[in-house]
């Protein structure tokens, strides 16, 4: 299933990565067009210092200055108006550019330059490989009337852009990578309440009044709490209405059948020798009838709500209405903690339903559980179910859809154990039918009554 903070997160992680790559290249080509302008007027401010120091020198015809310059990446040449060299840089070449005015690229080959163009070949000292990004402007003194011309490497200019560009691109990517980190983190922590509500909703019984969901401080939140509460008190309404109907039934149905057990008594002892096995089966019924009715009605009256109290088990089978025939065999020591109304009404619904299954014996045993708590082990000799049976009732407890897939018994001792915390399974007999009701520890701040 998806997750809403694992699908937020490639979102962002993708607008992150998108965003940053399409910055990177925004930055790179603009970077490549800001030094392009920045280089092209470092060389306009370069051709004015030169035309300062060379203004007052008088013409010396091709004369190299600096010849000690190791400068590889720029050059100049001062030229007179008639296209002879007057001054150059060791790198220069001999012979004059002839170019137009302005910003030009040459590329060192005469054949791509303009048609006005022009290089001489061969220098002296000076090269004139490669391509150039070169300026001419004109070049007024009293001594020449001409053109002041400053070249740079394409080369040098090209790293310059490169290293420029990919310092920029890479800095927006790094930005880019920060805020994709951050809005990661920041959209997980916004996402926290939410796991918070999850986790409070997983511990939230709408039936239990003293429970209630923790206040939450985002407007969404707040509208789902305030919809989970309601829908958990009109659920609760409709659960005590339900509760109240039935136990209100459970009672008027005690009368009645208190009056027919007596009446069944009375007429098993004046009866027939022929009519007394009938009349036996039928009072067995009802009495039968009459225990399910007290458990109801144990269960309703309690609505769930559990008083703890340290209860000897063996002390609470012996006022419970149990089938007759059925042997016990309980344990010496027989003291847990529990609500003895709710564990009655497990425990008499369990031991019909041995009795039901042509049960005689059921045996009884207590352990003390890890953590807290205790296990009541019951297994009878009855006719058990077999092993495909057993699992689909293990499946309908561990779900608790009980529906069609078993009876009271099994669902009420099942309520009745997680209502203590526990759980009830059906481990595996080699008598006949095996049930293993655990029961949880007393709560914290619970007093248990001796």
């Amino acid at each position: 299933m998806p997750s809403i903070a694992g699908r937020l997160g490639r979102q962002v992680l993708l607008i992150s990565l998108c965003w940053a790559l399409l910055a990177g290249v925004l930055v790179w080509a603009v970077v490549q067009e800001e030094v392009d302008e920045l280089l092209d007027e470092t060389m306009q401010a370069s051709s004015q210092v030169l035309g300062q120091l060379l203004r007052d020198r008088p013409p010396e015809g091709g004369a190299v200055a600096d010849d000690d310059d190791l400068s590889t990446h720029f050059s100049w040449q001062l030229v007179r108006g008639d296209g002879s060299l007057l001054f150059r840089s060791p790198l220069a070449p001999s012979s004059p550019w002839r170019l137009p005015v302005g910003f030009s690229d040459w590329n060192g080959d005469a054949a791509s330059s303009p048609p006005h163009a022009a290089l001489g070949h061969g220098s002296e000292h000076g090269s004139h490989d490669g391509d150039w990004r070169v300026l001419v402007r004109p070049f007024k003194t009293r001594y020449v009337d001409g053109w002041l011309i400053v070249a740079q490497t394409s080369a040098e200019r090209r790293e310059v852009r490169d290293r420029v560009g990919m310092a920029s691109a890479l800095s927006a990517l790094l930005v880019g990578g920060f805020c994709m980190v951050w809005l990661n983190r920041r959209a997980r922590r916004e996402l926290e309440p939410l796991s918070d509500m999850t986790r409070a909703l997983a511990q939230y019984d709408p039936l239990d009044s003293r429970q209630s969901l923790p206040e939450q401080h985002r407007q969404e939140l707040a509208a789902i709490r305030s919809a989970v509460l309601d829908l958990g008190h009109r659920l609760a309404q409709r659960v005590a209405n339900e509760r109240a109907f039935s136990a209100h039934a459970a009672h008027a149905l005690r009368t009645p059948l208190a009056g027919m057990d007596a009446q069944l008594a009375v007429a098993l002892r004046e009866a027939p020798e022929g009519q007394r096995e009938r009349l036996q089966r039928t009072r067995e019924a009802t009495d039968r009838l009459r225990r399910v009715v007290t458990a109801l009605l144990t269960l309703f009256r309690t609505g769930m709500s559990l008083q703890w109290q340290s209860l000897d088990v063996n002390e609470l089978l012996g006022h419970l209405p149990l089938p007759d025939g059925l042997v016990l065999d309980l344990p010496e020591e027989g003291r847990v903690q529990a609500d003895p109304d709710l564990l009655a009404a497990a425990l008499i619904n369990l031991l019909d339903n041995a009795c039901r299954h042509r049960a005689t014996r059921v045996t009884l045993r207590i352990r003390s559980s890890e953590g807290g708590g205790c296990e009541l082990a019951l297994e009878d000799n009855g006719d058990g179910v077999d092993a495909d049976k057993r699992d689909d009732l293990n499946a309908a407890l561990a779900s608790q859809q009980y529906e069609g897939r078993m009876g009271l018994g099994l669902m009420m001792a099942h309520l009745v154990a997680r209502a203590h915390g526990g759980d009830l399974v059906l481990p595996r007999s080699e008598l006949g039918f095996a049930v293993s009701m655990r029961l949880g520890p007393a709560p914290a701040g619970n007093e248990v009554v001796a």
